[in-house]
């Protein structure tokens, strides 16, 4: 015969309450021990409990948001690239520019470190429940003309409009042709003064005409773009020589 205590081990499982069927003989002996009361064991429980399911969520935000690695601002070497603001970039975590609809660039050469802030700051967007995308410029722009070409890009455009925060990694590392601009404009103008954006790029803002090829394009762009914007350039050597002098 199945004892109660099996019992109710089996319901904790049933009810995918893993934590709380971990601990449960734990807690069980120290309430048999008089060590503490049903009420106080029983809010330990549902407080691991509560807060293991949360971890996981977190973890299943991060999962969906497709960073390339995992990076926290806490491994930033800030003595490494001493002309940024620590202060500022630190300061993103509280993610008040995503209260209000502020986007942020990172400007700077390959290698300073513009990614890492860019993922460290979406992390911390999911930790705080944001649904957040990571995607190099150039796969979201496949993409949006591989919709365009099968005649769903409005959905394809909601959809990443819809993001709480979207990351577009490495725009200018590659040329954009007049089509790709004018997807990427559409997608910007979705999210403009909506959601929060993060780009990180190699080109200064001025230089961006090079990128799209397109003087009108561009200007529409960076006018979304720049309107509520933080930008933070990077100017230091790359990390990956880091040690090499």
């Amino acid at each position: 015969m199945t004892s109660k205590f099996q019992e109710l081990l089996t319901n904790l499982e049933v009810l995918h309450l893993d934590k709380m069927h971990a601990y449960l003989s734990e807690y069980i002996d120290q309430i048999n021990a008089q060590q503490l009361s049903f009420t106080d064991a029983m809010l330990s429980l549902t407080t691991a409990e509560l807060n293991w399911q949360s971890d996981q969520e977190i973890e299943r935000i991060v999962r969906r948001a497709r960073f390339p690695q995992q990076k926290t601002l806490k491994a930033f070497d800030f003595d490494f690239q001493p002309n940024i603001n620590k202060q500022e970039v630190l300061g993103f975590q509280d993610l008040a520019f995503m209260e209000k609809r502020e986007n942020l660039v990172f400007i700077g050469s390959p290698g300073v470190g513009k990614t890492h802030l860019a993922i460290s700051i979406g992390i911390e967007a999911c930790r705080q429940g944001k649904r957040t995308l990571f995607i190099n410029c150039h796969e979201l722009l496949s993409r949006l003309r591989a919709a365009y070409e099968k005649g769903d890009l409005d959905r394809s455009i909601n959809r990443y409009a819809r993001y709480d925060l979207l990351v577009i990694d490495e725009i200018g590392y590659l040329p954009i042709d007049h089509d790709e601009a004018n997807l990427l404009f559409q997608l910007i103008n979705a999210r403009y003064e909506k959601n929060s954006t993060i780009i990180t790029s190699n080109t200064d803002l001025s230089g961006w005409v090079e990128i799209f090829q397109n003087p009108t394009v561009t200007g529409a762009i960076l006018d979304r773009v720049v309107h509520h914007v933080h930008v933070v350039k990077i100017t230091g050597k790359s990390y990956r020589l880091k040690g090499t002098d």
